[in-house]
């Protein structure tokens, strides 16, 4: 796509977009999410000299060999991500969050300097990493929650999560690793492994703060007594159940499958259940990536 394609699809979206109370919410996200991130990198990964991957990471390198702004080299280097972004996560959408996350990131990590103390909070570097990479991650996972990303190389996490659901947590360890171990060569290689452990950290968070804490699993029961074993996981457990036909793949004999979601506090429960009721079951308990509808939250937030 050309340049001038570019321009005129933007004018094109833009002209059609219409300010609404969610609008207002994601962009409120998203300008929290980038300003804890840029408070992360000046009080904790900057002055420790971690490396915390993508694009910001690169600018740490080069402002640490050449003297060049962070900030500046941030904004310098997401404008090609940036259109890649464009392309492939929701066009005006995902372009006004970005450019916004960007230009606010990109200022603040330069304008802190000017408050904040080049030596930062502590000079420990496993607290630097610990607070660094929690800070990070929760506020990559406000951007992640305005439907936007902080640029670099959050926007091919998040291209890996949207289009192949990879995990933030691993998508986001693919695409910085490279980074945070050419941070060892520049500063050293405990820096560039305390690096690696910002990166899991802030991964974690990311995705608390992304997908909320709580854990759903999915549970598919093979019993002889279907009936009684969903009877009690709707009274005991109120939660709703599937029936599924299935065929034993060596005996051939007709199966029913049972089929629900719950929490991960309620396991325990369930095995409970269909011990007391068929302890012949054959069970497989899986994780969920998001549970929405009823029992869950909703799919359509209500307005208020």
């Amino acid at each position: 796509m050309s340049m001038k394609d570019f321009k005129n699809q933007f004018v094109r979206e833009i002209s059609t977009m219409k300010l609404s109370r969610d609008t207002i919410k994601d962009f409120f996200f998203v300008i929290l999410g980038v300003v804890i991130q840029a408070f992360a990198m000046r009080l904790f990964l900057v002055p420790a000299f971690l490396v915390s991957g993508g694009v910001s990471g690169a600018a740490q390198l080069i402002n640490h060999l050449s003297g060049f702004p962070i900030g500046l080299m941030v904004l310098i280097g997401n404008i090609p991500l940036f259109i890649l972004g464009w392309r492939y996560l929701g066009g005006i959408r995902f372009a006004l969050r970005t450019a916004v996350a960007i230009v606010i990131f990109s200022f603040l990590t330069d304008f802190l300097v000017l408050f904040i103390s080049p030596e930062g909070v502590t000079d420990d570097l496993v607290l630097n990493s610990i607070y660094g990479g929690l800070m990070y991650g929760i506020g990559l996972g406000m951007v992640y929650r305005g439907k936007g990303t902080s640029g670099g190389s959050d926007i091919l996490g998040r291209i890996l999560n949207h289009r192949f659901g990879i995990s933030i947590s691993t998508s986001y360890l693919i695409t910085d690793s490279v980074v945070v171990l050419l941070g060892g060569l520049v500063f050293d290689w405990e820096r560039a492994l305390y690096g690696l452990a910002v990166i899991y950290v802030s991964g974690l968070a990311a995705e608390i703060a992304f997908e909320g804490r709580a854990v759903y699993r999915t549970a598919m029961i093979v019993t002889f007594d279907p009936e009684a074993v969903s009877q009690r996981i709707m009274e005991a457990l109120e939660r709703g159940v599937t029936m599924l036909h299935g065929t034993g793949g060596y005996t051939h004999e007709d199966r029913t499958v049972i089929y629900s979601v719950i929490t991960q506090s309620e396991i325990p429960q369930l095995k409970e259940i269909v011990k007391e009721v068929d302890p012949k079951a054959f069970m497989v308990i899986g994780q969920a990536h998001e549970a929405l509808g009823e029992g869950f939250r909703p799919l359509i937030e209500p307005k208020t």
